[in-house]
C-alpha cells in the first residue's frame, strides 16, 4: 500500500508517494506519467502508515529546503519500481551533481552501453518516477540542448538554473 502527500513548491504542485520506509514517487500535477490510480488524493487526506508518514515528512522537508537553495543532494530513502534497465539508468543519474550535466550519449557512456542506445536511456530517464530527487532534469540533449522533460521544459530549466547551470538550448 502506498501514502501520499501533496505539497506546494516554487514550479507547482507536487504529490509525493511513499511505500514503507522509502519515496517511491516526486511527481509535479500534471505531469508526463503521473499517476493515475491517485487522481483522486486530495491534499491531506487519509491516515498514513507512521513509517510512510515520516518518509513524506522528510521528503518534503528536504525537498524545501532544495527549493530554498539550502541543499544540493537528498538522503530521504529512495526504491525503484521498473524494469532492471530503468533501474540501472536511475540509479546513474543520482551520480550527476548539482550544478553538472551530461547528456544522454554520456550517460549511455557511464552505463558501459554504446552512444548508439542513447534513445533507450531518454526513454528511461523520461520515465523516472522520482523527480528533482533522481535528478533527470540534469539531462541535456546533443550540445547543451534542453530536451524532453515529464515535468515540462520551463521546469527544467527552473531547475536547471537552481543549480547555477545555464543550458545552451531551448
Amino acid at each position: 500500500m502506498s501514502s501520499y502527500r501533496h505539497i506546494d513548491s516554487p514550479l507547482g504542485t507536487m504529490l509525493l508517494r511513499a511505500e514503507g520506509t522509502c519515496l517511491t514517487g516526486v511527481f509535479f500535477a500534471g505531469q508526463k506519467y503521473y499517476p493515475a490510480n491517485v487522481a483522486n488524493v486530495a491534499a491531506g487526506s487519509g491516515e498514513a502508515a507512521p513509517q510512510e508518514a515520516a518518509v513524506l515528512e522528510r521528503a518534503a522537508q528536504e525537498l524545501a529546503e532544495y527549493f530554498a537553495g539550502k541543499r544540493d543532494a537528498f538522503t530521504v530513502p529512495v526504491r525503484f519500481a521498473g524494469s532492471p534497465f530503468q533501474q540501472r539508468v536511475w540509479q546513474a543519474l543520482q551520480a550527476i551533481p548539482c550544478g553538472a550535466t551530461a547528456s544522454y550519449g554520456e550517460l549511455a557512456g557511464a552505463l558501459g552501453l554504446p552512444p548508439t542506445h542513447a534513445r533507450a536511456v531518454g526513454g528511461a530517464v523520461g520515465r523516472n518516477p522520482l523527480s528533482v530527487i533522481v535528478p533527470c532534469h540534469r539531462v541535456l540533449g546533443t550540445a547543451g540542448a534542453l530536451t524532453g522533460y515529464a515535468g515540462g521544459i520551463e521546469r527544467k530549466r527552473a531547475l536547471l538554473r537552481r543549480e547555477g547551470v545555464g543550458p545552451a538550448g531551448g
